[in-house]
Formats: structure tokens, sequence, C-alpha cells
């Protein structure tokens, strides 16, 4: 969902060329799959377009990437449970961008079954997100 959404805002702001956007599961369980349909529907809903399969995170992506935004603090964690080295990529939490939130982990939708929240929170993450990268490298 993140994923899309964040695509979908760097699309709007004609910065698709500026920004690459990725996603990758700490899991190995959805390799290959797509979103769940619960997210499939709030992303249809809200006019997001969708067009990614699951895949795992990988070592590379800590030197590949300069982002690593996770949902939640247990896959920061497994994030840098990857390497023995400190990540070229900053490891953060989507909602540590998010000035006055004080909830700093989205919830999974797939155990809480309310995609309309998770989608609002994601949404206003990536809007931060996304204003903290062009604040960053001036663009």
């Amino acid at each position: 969902m993140a994923e899309a959404v964040f695509l979908h805002l760097v699309r709007a702001a004609d910065l698709s060329d500026r920004i690459e956007v990725d996603s990758a599961g700490t899991g190995d369980w959805h390799i290959g799959s797509r979103p769940h349909k619960g997210t499939l529907a709030v992303l249809k809903k809200n006019g997001v377009p969708v067009d990614s399969r699951a895949r795992q995170v990988r070592l590379e992506d800590l030197s590949e990437f300069d982002f690593i935004v996770t949902m939640d603090e247990t896959n920061s964690k497994n994030v840098l449970a990857l390497s023995r080295e400190a990540p070229r990529a900053h490891v953060s939490r989507l909602l540590d961008y998010v000035p006055d939130e004080l909830e700093k982990n989205v919830p999974d939708p797939y155990f809480t079954g309310d995609f309309d929240g998770v989608y609002h929170l994601v949404g206003l993450g990536c809007t931060h997100l996304l204003e903290y990268i062009r604040q960053k490298f001036e663009i």
C-alpha cells in the first residue's frame, strides 16, 4: 500500500525522474504475490494505481537505496539485522516523518482488517516523507 501511495504522490509531483520507489517485505511468504484484496480495494477507491508484486528485502537494498522506510519497529529491526555493517540507507519508520503523530507503528491491515485506517496513516506518512525528501535534496 505504501509503495503505491508514495509512487502516486511522486508522479503527481512530477518527480519520477528524481525519486525511485520500490517495496519489499522482511518475510518471504508473499514473494511474487499481488497486494491483499483489501489493499487493492482501498487503493482503487482512492484512485491510486498499483502494479507491483511482493519481493523480499535484500542485503543489497541497504547500500542501493538512500532510504528504507518500514511500517513498524519490528520491520526496522529485521532490516537492520541483515548486515553487521551500518547501512548506507537511512532506515526509519514511515510515521517518523509525521511531526505530531504519537503512534509510530503502522498496523498491519491483514490482521486488523482496517484498510481504510491504514490507508489514512500511510497517506499521511507518505505526504510528509515526500516533503522531507524534497527539502533534503532541494527538489
